[in-house]
């Protein structure tokens, strides 16, 4: 009996992730289909792009300095150990550019524009402002999440060259002054090593990233019932489920990028 409630119960949750990933799909099809036919309101897309890009700058500058310096450090005490000191540059680039880069962007615009984004659109769905424009004739889809899934692809691989140059001078800094590395083997090695694709890879895997957070926040905020409560349980499934998505999705990118 034990053996048998513990099947049904797996079993149960299995069918609800298979059946939630089928309607986050449809409700991205949906939206790609309303991209593809033109229906953007460009004033309601710039001004996403400023909540999306420009008010994570600070936030996406502080971490990828930071976890460049520190990748730097880490690597260049064991590089300078086996005589390979002028490699930390070319690590560092390709590091930065194939992984570092876009996982920090994603990871920091997930966890804080996810979050956002599901937040309002659940407020707005339990206050029946969705309600509301179904009855005007207006597309909650089109006015709503095409200006943010349009402004989250743009927005996140202009982030991600910021990251991507920050943690990589973040580490220059510490493996000169703290790993007795040479700051022009430093640049050679990385000018030689990294490779133009590492760094348009990168750029296409944080538009991947851009659009699935755009469309898991939206359905989870346009999904939301119950209140208050509704709310916040949307808010937190759409920055877990975020992050374990993009997770999953960069490993088969890296795999097919840069295998």
């Amino acid at each position: 009996m034990h053996y048998k409630n513990f099947a049904e119960n797996t079993g149960g949750k299995v069918f609800d992730i298979i059946e939630s990933l089928g309607k986050v799909s449809l409700f991205g099809w949906e939206t790609v289909k309303n991209v593809l036919r033109g229906k953007i309101n460009l004033k309601l897309t710039f001004e996403q792009m400023v909540k999306i890009g420009f008010e994570s700058l600070p936030l996406a500058m502080v971490t990828s300095t930071f976890i460049g310096m520190v990748f730097a450090l880490q690597i260049a005490g064991e590089f300078v150990r086996f005589g390979a000191g002028k490699y930390v540059g070319g690590v560092m680039g390709i590091g930065m550019a194939r992984e570092l880069g876009p996982a920090i962007t994603g990871i920091v615009v997930a966890a804080r524009v996810a979050a956002a984004i599901a937040a309002e659109l659940g407020t707005m769905r339990v206050t029946e402002q969705i309600d509301a424009l179904r009855s005007l004739g207006v597309s909650p889809i089109r006015y709503l999440v095409v200006p943010r899934f349009i402004a989250a692809s743009i927005m996140l691989p202009l982030l991600t060259i910021l990251a991507v140059v920050l943690g990589f001078g973040g580490g220059l800094f510490i493996a000169s002054f703290l790993g007795d590395i040479n700051p022009i083997e430093y640049l050679a090695t990385a000018q030689h090593l990294t490779k133009l694709w590492d760094l348009f890879g990168g750029l296409i895997k944080t538009v991947i990233f851009g659009m699935i957070i755009a469309v898991i926040a939206c359905h989870k905020g346009l999904a939301a019932r119950g209140g208050a409560k509704g709310v916040g349980e949307a808010t937190t499934s759409s920055v877990v489920t975020t992050l374990i998505t993009l997770f999953i999705v960069n490993t088969f990118l890296s795999i097919l990028f840069f295998r």
